[in-house]
């Protein structure tokens, strides 16, 4: 189905996450009980979001770039230069974005045996990032618009706001890691090549 053509929500198929949940508020609170999800810390959460960069990349042929910013104010972004988190409009016409940040990864989160991210530690998808974050700011570009959202612990703080055109298309997350629930680990950069399929640059905010 293209992004562009209006549809019933009850009527997507759930690929990666389900489409009909805007927001699995049980789901958060789980991950956020749970501290297995923060063993990795900040750096680990960095590496559960260039997996979805990754896979991206995988389906466009190529590799993908990527530039992860550690931030004056202790946050972290991650910006891919891939199409863009899928957005889709409903019968309306509204716009709706896949609630990866919301709702669990339904291919990973409850797998007996998850994939292994680049640090040894197991997948389980990007609303752990989310869940386990004080905020995050997430901004997709596509080809047929551009939006962003704010989340406090992976709860939509914010309406999905659109942006003017851009240039170009893909995704920046950026979020600050909840101290109590994460720590204050570093992101150091040794985790980071771990994708075959992606570069990643690292800096630090000037």
């Amino acid at each position: 189905m293209s992004g562009s053509t209006p549809e019933a929500r009850e009527h997507w198929v759930t690929t990666t996450h389900d489409w009909t949940l805007g927001v699995d508020e049980e789901h958060l609170a789980q991950v956020r009980a749970d501290p297995r999800h923060a063993v990795g810390g900040v750096e680990h959460l960095v590496l559960e979001v260039l997996a979805y960069a990754d896979e991206e990349a995988e389906s466009q042929g190529r590799v993908g770039h990527v530039v992860v910013t550690r931030h004056d104010d202790g946050s972290v972004s991650v910006a891919d230069d891939g199409r863009g988190t899928d957005t889709r409009f409903d019968d309306a016409g509204r716009p709706v974005r896949k609630p990866v940040m919301a709702t669990k990864d339904v291919r990973f989160f409850d797998a007996t045996e998850p994939p292994v991210l680049p640090d040894g530690l197991a997948r389980h998808g990007m609303s752990t990032v989310a869940a386990l974050s004080t905020w995050l700011e997430h901004t997709n570009r596509r080809r047929d618009g551009s939006w962003t959202q704010r989340y406090e612990h992976g709860v939509p703080a914010t309406e999905l706001v659109e942006l003017p055109p851009s240039s170009g298309t893909g995704t920046t997350v950026r979020f600050r890691a909840d101290p109590d629930l994460v720590g204050r680990s570093e992101v150091d950069g040794g985790a980071l090549h771990g994708f075959e399929r992606l570069d990643v640059e690292l800096r630090d905010e000037r």
